[in-house]
């Protein structure tokens, strides 16, 4: 999945450049990578000083994009963190509010709800596309997922978590997914989600 000029994407790797998309000019619109990352600390990259360990490919991101240098994670945990960013609310607010990761137990209203405005949706609407790679963790199909809050593609881990070689989640069930069916892949997680992002 090569992306062109109108395309993005979004999620776990999701997305937040929208001011800088709203200036664009319609045929010179950006790509948008964004990097969402689990227990990243604001320092732990060499573009924002660390000098500690080397982190070239992300500063080299770093320097052709935008860096994010006043922003602030609502929460200190990863679904509310998620929900917050892919709906632009606290996450509170919304039907069952997320105060905890969601836990590994599908339920038809702890989730997402698919109806909701998404950051993804957003710009789909405005001709991109949209692709989620890697963790989702906001709600369990059949009812919540990728595909129903705004992404076109999705290829990773529906839970908060998976083994890196079986792909399983802390219950041990399967749970890496392409679009919404799962798939048995084999592979280091992170070299299989890698290889996906760069089609």
């Amino acid at each position: 999945m090569g992306l062109s000029r109108r395309e993005a994407v979004v999620g776990g790797a999701a997305c937040a450049v929208a001011p800088y998309i709203a200036k664009a000019t319609p045929a010179r619109r950006p790509n948008i990578l964004f990097i969402m990352a689990d227990d990243l600390g604001w320092g732990d990259l060499g573009c924002y000083g660390n000098t500690d360990f080397s982190t070239p490919a992300l500063d080299a991101l770093a320097a052709e994009g935008v860096r994010l240098t006043q922003a602030y994670a609502n929460s200190c945990v990863c679904s509310p963190t998620r929900m917050a960013l892919m709906t632009g609310r606290y996450q509170y607010r919304l039907r069952g509010g997320l105060e905890e990761p969601i836990k590994e137990n599908p339920s038809p209203v702890i989730g997402l709800p698919p109806s909701h405005p998404t950051l993804p949706s957003m710009l789909r609407k405005v001709g991109y596309r949209t692709a989620l790679i890697g963790k989702w963790h906001l709600g369990y199909l059949p009812w919540f997922g990728p595909l129903k809050s705004g992404y076109d593609h999705f290829f990773g881990i529906a839970s908060g978590g998976a083994d890196y070689f079986t792909h399983k989640s802390v219950t041990g069930k399967p749970d890496l997914y392409d679009g919404e069916r799962l798939v048995t892949e084999h592979g280091y997680l992170t070299d299989l989600l890698t290889a996906r992002a760069g089609k």
